[in-house]
């Protein structure tokens, strides 16, 4: 099975991709999906979470307050480094558990830090979504509501465009309209299907 590796920066339209393609029937892992499961209510993996940063980064119905851990990592790069010391592996051996039940041509692995992380030796391609800084920060303010220094602050911590582009195998531009953005991706499911 051919194994895509969906990367982009924050605000990019991931999950626009992912979704047209789950309405093609192509089967999606989801390392932001994989992250939520991990750490609902009741899991290791969010206890965890609290015996590294302390009860304050959960809301009042012990779910985790995912906003005020963003701010706590993003500022603090020991923190962030943390993190993704006890995250990562559990979601990979996630994503490693899903694929292992696919049988289907191929399939999309949606890994944002997917570069950042050094895993490309999990896909067989890369497919990088792009679009200007300027929309990424406009698309996340609508979304999240993050002030503009926050998220050119999180735009600093992932893989710059020119780095995503050296690995990239298939580039999306995202900068025009859903139209065109749809029909990238119509191509692209052509292509994919054609090199099994």
């Amino acid at each position: 099975m051919l194994k895509i590796g969906l990367t982009g920066g924050i605000g990019c339209g991931k999950s626009t991709v992912t979704a047209e393609f789950a309405r093609l029937k192509v089967p999606i892992i989801d390392a932001d999906v994989i992250a939520h499961k991990l750490v609902a209510i009741g899991k290791p993996a969010l206890q965890q979470l609290v015996e590294l940063f302390g009860e304050q980064i959960l809301n009042l119905d012990q779910s985790l307050n995912r906003t005020y851990l963003g701010s706590l990592v993003f500022n603090d790069l020991n923190k962030k480094n943390q993190l993704e010391a006890l995250m990562h592996p559990l979601i990979y051996q996630q994503i490693h558990t899903e694929l292992s039940l696919l049988q289907q041509q191929y399939c999309i692995i949606c890994i944002p830090l997917l570069i950042e992380t050094a895993k490309l030796d999990l896909v067989d391609r890369v497919l990088v979504i792009e679009c200007s800084e300027q929309q990424q920060i406009m698309r996340v303010k609508q979304r999240n509501g993050l002030s503009i220094t926050q998220i050119k602050r999180i735009i600093s911590t992932q893989a710059s465009a020119t780095q995503r582009r050296l690995v990239a195998d298939d580039i999306l531009n995202n900068s025009t309209s859903i139209k065109e953005l749809l029909m990238q991706i119509k191509n692209l499911h052509s292509l994919y299907l054609s090199l099994n």
